[in-house]
């Protein structure tokens, strides 16, 4: 029981010494990751058509 109290304590203090973002920072973080996200997938969709019609006209 006395290492789950120490192992809490410990996490505890640690967790004080975080620097936690602020909004600003998490909302632009998450429009790099939605327009990273949007970018990709119209790449691959293109990357996709691409080879389906590439297929078709070879069949």
């Amino acid at each position: 029981m006395n290492k789950l109290v120490q192992f809490v304590k410990e996490s505890y203090a640690e967790l004080r010494k975080v620097i936690w973002p602020g909004r600003d920072d998490v909302v632009s973080s998450v429009k790099v990751v939605i327009i990273s996200t949007v970018m990709v997938a119209a790449v691959l969709g293109l990357i996709d058509v691409l080879l389906l019609f590439g297929i078709r006209l070879a069949f």
